[in-house]
């Protein structure tokens, strides 16, 4: 039983039960059955005369147990090929009556409508229609009217009837009417109202949203189901929530949960890795890369990515794109790392993680990403579509006289999908497939540049012949001078500046080739 109903069934025994209610009529018509059989036989058990229609009527006949048709009820049959069942006074005046207005209970009397107690009624799957790309009119099919009318109806006339409008809700249905000898308490039936409301909101957003895809109305809409508390925010002293379902992203091999920083990182490392097809291995602390490199395989990659900022790799978040080995897994195990995540791991890998007790390691699964990114903002919401262009070779034109290298232009493309991925202000310098070091988040590009400079020299990466990359044009011809004399040969950037002609005269006077892409990528 589940805690607030478990909770609410302590305080009936502590307490006067206030507003009891005897369930002496149930209507019930579910398009899932799984479970019902012991709701039935407790019903039948307690004497309570129950009315169905169509296949739950027929189900409920199979377990022996009594039945009324609701057609008998309302004298009407089920029409329009099914779409029309329960839409009756009869039915509703039962749900919808309130039983200390003297003016209801007499109209019940004098139209021979009985009190319905409890309704157990759930909904047409429209949800999983869509996701089977099923045709549109099975899709419309799938609006149900007459069980979310039903719902509603309950839910609102919750002083004096039990609403259960999903499945997941039987078991604490059982055990009430076990304990309480079918009578329920105003604040259990409250309990599942709330949990009903939650129902029929979020089957009409699923159905906004379906209708909502061609020329789409200016509304927020979200509504997901699965949840899970964190152990807190961002900081302590800050609740956290995630809503969504993790385990359908990540298969947990070890470790604790994971936190509301280790989300934010995992999410970043995600968009990162998701770049790349090649083995690669990425670090992220932030959710900025501290290294990452390509390789031809992934020992390699997770070799040459940590060798960019070992100091900045201890506690962060490690993602790679193939299949983690033993040899791999050992490698990484002489750091600390917060969480690791691969498409796959050796069992003589996992064993060797599994050593380190507060080592979280996933398995990512293939799941579809949402292409809407959206965040609450002042006293709204702002929502933007995901950043999914990333510029190649192709899509890069030179501007100087000299002509970047191939080996420059693939250098630049791997500087390019790192630089897309880090906060803003960002430079990233880049050679041979590996980042040598970034300038992050900096209030200036050449603070960034600068600062990209000293993280190099300091890990003894030499930048003679490395390639650099902006995620937005150069102001002033700054940077280019200093990148220049640090030894780059080529340079990156969108474009766009009205002294684009500075940088590129600064680049021809320093014999160093610049591209622009026409593409920012700001990440603020």
């Amino acid at each position: 039983m589940t805690n607030d109903i478990y909770y609410l069934c302590r305080l009936k025994k502590n307490l006067s039960m206030p507003h009891p209610v005897q369930i002496k009529n149930a209507l019930i018509s579910v398009y899932y059955k799984d479970n019902l059989e012991p709701i039935i036989h407790e019903l039948n058990r307690l004497g309570v005369k129950i009315y169905s229609t169509g296949g739950t009527e027929t189900f409920i006949r199979g377990l022996g147990v009594d039945v009324i048709a609701v057609e008998d009820l309302t004298s009407y049959p089920s029409i329009l090929g099914g779409r029309v069942k329960t839409l009756h006074p009869k039915v509703f005046g039962g749900i919808l009556a309130r039983r200390n207005f003297e003016s209801d209970e007499q109209q019940l009397a004098q139209y021979d409508i009985p009190e319905i107690d409890l309704v157990i009624v759930d909904l047409y799957p429209f949800e999983e229609t869509v996701r089977a790309n099923a045709e549109e009119d099975d899709i419309i099919e799938k609006i149900d009217i007459g069980g979310i009318s039903l719902i509603r109806a309950a839910a609102k006339n919750f002083k004096d009837v039990v609403i259960v409008a999903s499945k997941k809700d039987y078991p604490d249905l059982e055990d009430l009417l076990k304990a309480q000898n079918g009578e329920t308490t105003i604040d259990q039936r409250r309990v599942f109202a709330h949990r009903a409301f939650n129902i029929t909101s979020h089957y009409d957003t699923a159905i906004f949203q379906y209708f909502n895809q061609e020329e789409p109305l200016p509304v927020f809409k979200e509504s997901i189901q699965s949840s899970q508390v964190l152990r807190y925010g961002e900081n302590p002293h800050q609740k956290g929530t995630f809503y969504g379902e993790l385990d359908a992203m990540f298969t947990k091999l070890h470790g604790k949960e994971l936190s509301y920083n280790n989300l934010v990182d995992v999410d970043a490392a995600v968009a990162l890795i998701d770049e790349f097809t090649d083995p690669t291995v990425a670090i992220l602390k932030h959710t900025n890369a501290c290294g990452i490199a390509t390789r031809t395989f992934i020992k390699e990659a997770w070799i040459d990515a940590l060798a960019c900022d070992p100091v900045s790799a201890f506690g962060g978040v490690i993602i790679a794109n193939d299949e983690i080995n033993a040899e791999t897994a050992t490698e990484i195990s002489r750091i600390f790392y917060e969480v690791l995540i691969a498409p796959a791991y050796t069992d003589e890998a996992v064993s060797i993680l599994k050593e380190k007790k507060n080592r979280i390691i996933l398995i990512r699964q293939p799941v579809t990403l949402p292409a809407k990114q959206f965040k609450t903002l002042l006293n709204g919401v702002i929502e933007q579509d995901k950043d999914e262009v990333i510029e190649g070779p192709e899509q890069m034109t030179t501007v100087t006289k000299k002509q970047p290298t191939d080996h420059e232009l693939r250098d630049l493309f791997f500087a390019n999908k790192v630089v897309k991925h880090t906060k803003s202000n960002t430079i990233v310098f880049a050679k041979n497939n590996q980042l040598l070091a970034s300038g992050v988040g900096q209030t200036s590009r050449v603070d960034s540049l600068k600062q990209a400079i000293i993280k190099a020299n300091s890990f003894g990466f030499d930048l003679k012949g490395a390639v650099m990359a902006s995620d937005a044009f150069f102001p002033f011809p700054d940077c280019v001078e200093l990148a220049a004399e640090a030894g780059i040969l080529a340079v990156l950037q969108p474009g766009g500046s009205i002294n684009d002609k500075l940088s590129i005269e600064m680049c021809d006077q320093k014999n160093i080739s610049m591209v622009t892409t026409g593409i920012r990528h700001f990440k603020h």
